[in-house]
C-alpha cells in the first residue's frame, strides 16, 4: 500500500464544501478576530470541575521521547546536536573551571507528539475564520492563528478504549470511529463527553514504533467524518490520539484529511498527535485533568507538546 503520508498532495476538498464557499465553512462563532477557536469553551468553572477529578495525584506524559529515529509524516524530520561553545583547549570557565552543554535542535516541530494550530490546514487556501493563506501566512510565521495564541488547556480529558473495544492489542488501520463506535465506548466506560473536553482515542498503534515502522507510517486507525462531526457538535476542545494523524487512513472518502478540515478548518477543534495513551488504558483511567501549556513559538503552525493526565 503506498504510503498515506504521501496523500497530502492529492486534491480533495469538493464533497466537503460542495456549493458553499469555503469562507463560509470557516467562520467562527466567536466573531471575526477569533483566533483561538474551541479554546473558547474552557471557562474557570471547567478548570475548577476538571481539577476536581484529581483523587490519587498520579500523573501520565502523554508525550513520546523524539529522537532523529522516530518515524514523521515525510519530509519532516528531527536531530540534535549538543555542543560545547567557546569551551575548547580550556578545562572550564572562571576559577571553578564551570563547563555547560548546550543543544541546537533541526527539524520540523511537527515531529513526535504535537499539537495542530488553527493554520495548519485549510480548504481551497482558507484557514480557520475565513482566513486566506495569502493574507496571514508568511515564511516568517504566520501573522494569525500561530500556537502562541492559544491558551493553555486546562480541563477535562476522556479517554475511549478503542483497542478494548475491538478486543485487540492494536487497531487495525482504516478503522473509523463514528457516532455508533464512540457513543457505545463512551457508555461501556460510563463516561459522558461534555463540552470542554479534551477526547483522546487509545488504539495501540504507537507500540508500532520501533517494531513496525513502515506499517505505522502507512495509514491508522481514527476518527472518521461523522465522528467529527458529532465530536465537534459536543463542543470539544481538542481531539488526540495515540496516532500519527488521529483520522482513519485509508481514507473513509476520496477527500484527502477531511477529518482535519472538520475540526481545524471549520470548527476550530484543535489535534492532538502520538497521544502516549497506553499507561491510562492500562489503569482504565478514563477521565482525568488534562494539562497542557504548549511552546509557544511565535507564528508557528504546530509545536512539539508533552501534555500530562492527572487523576
Amino acid at each position: 500500500m503506498r504510503n498515506a503520508f504521501v496523500l497530502c498532495c492529492s486534491v480533495a476538498l469538493l464533497g466537503t464544501v460542495g456549493t458553499a464557499s469555503a469562507q463560509d465553512w470557516t467562520k467562527s462563532k466567536w466573531g471575526p478576530n477569533d483566533e483561538i477557536g474551541a479554546a473558547n469553551y474552557m471557562k474557570p468553572e471547567l478548570v475548577v470541575k476538571a481539577a476536581g477529578l484529581v483523587k490519587t495525584g498520579k500523573t501520565y506524559a502523554l508525550g513520546i521521547p523524539v529522537d532523529s529515529k522516530t518515524p514523521a509524516y515525510p519530509p519532516r524530520a528531527f536531530k540534535v546536536t549538543i555542543v560545547q561553545p567557546g569551551q575548547a583547549g580550556i578545562p572550564g570557565l572562571g576559577p571553578t573551571k564551570t563547563t555547560y552543554n548546550d543543544d541546537i535542535i533541526e527539524g520540523w516541530v511537527g515531529v513526535g507528539s504535537q499539537l495542530d494550530g488553527l493554520g495548519h490546514i485549510g480548504v481551497e487556501h482558507v484557514y480557520y475564520n475565513g482566513n486566506k493563506l495569502a493574507d496571514f501566512a508568511d515564511p516568517t510565521g504566520l501573522k494569525k492563528l500561530g500556537v502562541e495564541k492559544v491558551p493553555p488547556m486546562v480541563t477535562r480529558g476522556v479517554l475511549l478504549d478503542m483497542a478494548a473495544y475491538y478486543n485487540t492489542d492494536v487497531v487495525k488501520e482504516g478503522t473509523a470511529f463514528n457516532v455508533k463506535e464512540i457513543e457505545e465506548v463512551a457508555k461501556k466506560q460510563n463516561v459522558e463527553i461534555r463540552q470542554g473536553d479534551v477526547v483522546i482515542f487509545h488504539t495501540g498503534w504507537l507500540s508500532l514504533i520501533g517494531k513496525d515502522d513502515k506499517r505505522f507510517g502507512a495509514g491508522e486507525p481514527g476518527l472518521g467524518v461523522e465522528g467529527a462531526k458529532y465530536l465537534t457538535g459536543k463542543g470539544v476542545v481538542a481531539v488526540g490520539a495515540d496516532t500519527w494523524g488521529v483520522e482513519a487512513v485509508p481514507f473513509e472518502t476520496k477527500n484527502v484529511f477531511e477529518v482535519h478540515q472538520i475540526l481545524l478548518t471549520m470548527n476550530g477543534t484543535y489535534i492532538l498527535e502520538n497521544m502516549d495513551t497506553a499507561e491510562l488504558a492500562k489503569d482504565k483511567a478514563y477521565e482525568f485533568l488534562f494539562v497542557l501549556g504548549q511552546p509557544r513559538f511565535k507564528g508557528a503552525v504546530q509545536s512539539m507538546i508533552n501534555p500530562v493526565a492527572i487523576r
